[in-house]
């Protein structure tokens, strides 16, 4: 069954939906036609990621699209829900809600150690290196999802994006914090663990 995982909740519908590859996912039935030309020359696995987003739209929205801003930030069409995106195939994930949310998935890899030093600041206090890589992909997750809801382009995961203190489990909740030299936003973020994913969402 392509629904994999049920994130909802009073606030927002979460869904994740797995890669099948008896379903059905016909391009011309589910992708606007606003944006048929995104996916020429999109990778196999891509075009799906693309397409599973849409089927989990109609489960929803059925009447809703999803268009693009200049920046490439995803909206839905009529502007009555907000929206959030994101893919680690053979997974999508999709975020409605009548409030401003932000969702990120990652895939658990050993590589993330690699980049470290580009998003991680104040959590190197409390971040147990017995467990370096679930840290990692879940600051890096939170970071993602509040970066969707609370963004510039002058703005960096490492300077200005904070995740206080918690503890891993299969189910967290943590808190955090955007802020420059002028104004600063507290967040919290639910966690969860599951197979070999990681899943943020901050709402």
């Amino acid at each position: 069954m392509p629904l994999y995982k049920d994130f909802s909740d009073d606030i927002a519908t979460v869904l994740v939906w797995k890669y099948d590859e008896n379903e059905e996912l016909n391009p011309d039935i589910l992708l606007e036609s606003e944006n048929q030309h995104k996916i020429l020359g999109y990778h196999p696995n891509k075009i799906a990621e693309v397409l599973m987003v849409r089927k989990m739209l109609k489960t929803v929205l059925p009447e809703h699209k999803i268009l693009y801003r200049e920046n490439g930030e995803p909206y839905l069409f009529p502007q009555n829900h907000h929206i959030s995106i994101s893919h680690s195939y053979p997974l999508a994930a999709l975020a409605v809600s009548k409030k401003k949310v932000g969702i990120d998935l990652e895939k658990r890899k050993e590589k993330i150690k690699n980049i470290r030093h580009k998003f991680i600041l104040h959590e190197d206090i409390y971040i147990d290196n017995r467990e370096e890589v679930d840290f990692l992909t879940a600051i890096w997750c939170v970071k993602e999802a509040l970066y969707k809801i609370h963004h510039s382009k002058h703005w960096s995961l490492k300077k200005h994006y904070d995740i206080l203190p918690f503890e891993l489990q299969e189910e967290v909740t943590v808190k955090s914090r955007v802020y420059d030299l002028e104004n600063e936003d507290f967040f919290k973020a639910k966690i969860s663990f599951f197979d070999n994913y990681c899943l943020a969402i901050v709402d």
